[in-house]
């Protein structure tokens, strides 16, 4: 097999981005007073700016064979928190109450469906992380990045951050293996079920996870040398 290239389905090629907008569209028009609000209470309790946005590893490029970046949209959850020294605060310390609640119902990721409209996102898909976690990712697991990343995904329905990293993205190249119609809508139903019905999955929603490199190093899998290269290629790839 050619680096990052897999068997595309008929549905994932013709069905499924036509098939995005159409309910993201339907989102919008049907749940547009809901963003007013949860726009409101954001700017109440944290502040502004209301939508907070980040780079994420996107489609990988047939050509380059890199990752398109793109800018992914969230209601904010933090505030801007600094210490005596003027060094912004962990994310521990800057959830607050009212982020957590957002973080535990999703509701933070509303803007998301922005993301799928533009293309950059899908309502199902392997969840975009962050930038200075793709480069930790071998090429196997970069094959995730074949597939547009998702609102929802696999890996999401079955623990999302309660799993380790390894399972997490070996969810995601499970799901790019055999992505259909009917498993996307099975994904689907499982998300609506665990964002309303199941109210135990509180902390798998809003708990803070290490980054991926980070995790890496705490288990002993990279050295620090390896750690310090890929975190400055990260920050290159964001021209930082």
């Amino acid at each position: 097999m050619r680096r990052f290239q897999r068997k595309i389905s008929f549905y994932e090629k013709y069905v499924k981005r036509g098939a995005d907008i159409i309910c993201a569209a339907t989102v919008l028009l049907c749940f547009g007073w809901l963003y007013i609000i949860i726009a409101f209470l954001v700017k109440i309790n944290l502040g502004s700016p209301i939508i907070f946005k980040q780079p994420r590893p996107g489609l990988i490029d047939s050509k380059s064979k890199q990752e398109k970046i793109f800018f992914m949209y969230k209601f904010r959850t933090m505030t801007d928190e600094r210490d005596c020294e003027g060094k912004i605060l962990s994310d521990e310390q800057r959830l607050t109450r009212f982020g957590r609640i957002l973080r535990s119902t999703s509701l933070d990721e509303l803007p998301e469906i922005v993301n799928i409209l533009k293309g950059d996102m899908s309502l199902v898909g392997p969840r975009p992380q962050l930038v200075r976690d793709m480069v930790f990712m071998t090429d196997e697991q970069r094959m995730r990045h074949t597939a547009r990343p998702g609102l929802s995904g696999l890996a999401q329905v079955n623990g999302r951050n309660a799993i380790s990293w390894e399972d997490k993205l070996e969810y995601d190249l499970q799901y790019i293996k055999k992505i259909n119609f009917w498993g996307d809508i099975k994904i689907i139903l499982k998300t609506i079920v665990k964002v309303f019905i199941k109210k135990n999955d509180y902390e798998e929603e809003t708990f803070i996870v290490p980054d991926f490199g980070d995790w890496l190093l705490q288990e002993g899998k990279i050295t620090n040398e390896e750690y310090n290269v890929m975190q400055n290629y990260a920050k290159n790839l964001l021209g930082m």
